[in-house]
């Protein structure tokens, strides 16, 4: 499946959490999203998983489509499987992906190439409203669970 196909019925938050200094952090794209591949469509809304999950929004394909895209080491990024969250488009129901990096710091340089930035959740400000309602999610599933890998 294109790359590009499945990134229209999904989005990515890539995040680093640093257990030492507990500092979460988001990437934030050109876009001045939060959301890799590209923000979410215009007038999306909270939604619910469907019945059946659709393979083109299997977890696992798209965290090797995001790690290929980006040119990541799929050894340094896991998978949130507990971050489960959907929003509605008028194009149809879009899935929200976590993936956590697991190196012992942000890996900057790499998202640097695509001109990311990371930022701690108190630098969002600005950021979609459906955006930052995300990004406390994942606050408070990775700071709520004492930062444990998920």
């Amino acid at each position: 499946m294109a790359s590009d196909t499945l990134f229209q019925a999904n989005r990515v938050l890539l995040v680093h959490f640093d257990s030492y200094s507990t500092a979460l952090v988001f990437a934030k794209w050109p876009t001045a999203s939060l959301l890799f591949d590209a923000p979410l469509p215009a007038g999306a809304t909270m939604g619910s998983a469907p019945e059946q999950i659709p393979s083109n929004q299997d977890g696992e394909a798209v965290k090797a489509a995001t790690v290929a895209r980006l040119g990541l080491n799929p050894q340094e990024v896991m998978r949130a499987s507990d971050f489960d969250f959907w929003v509605s488009s008028d194009s149809g129901p879009v899935r929200i992906h976590l993936l956590r990096f697991t190196t012992f710091d942000a890996p900057k340089a790499a998202l640097a190439m695509h001109e990311a930035v990371f930022k701690p959740i108190s630098e969002l400000r600005g950021s979609d409203k459906l955006e930052l309602v995300l990004a406390r999610e994942v606050f408070n599933l990775i700071i709520g669970s004492g930062g444990a890998r998920t």
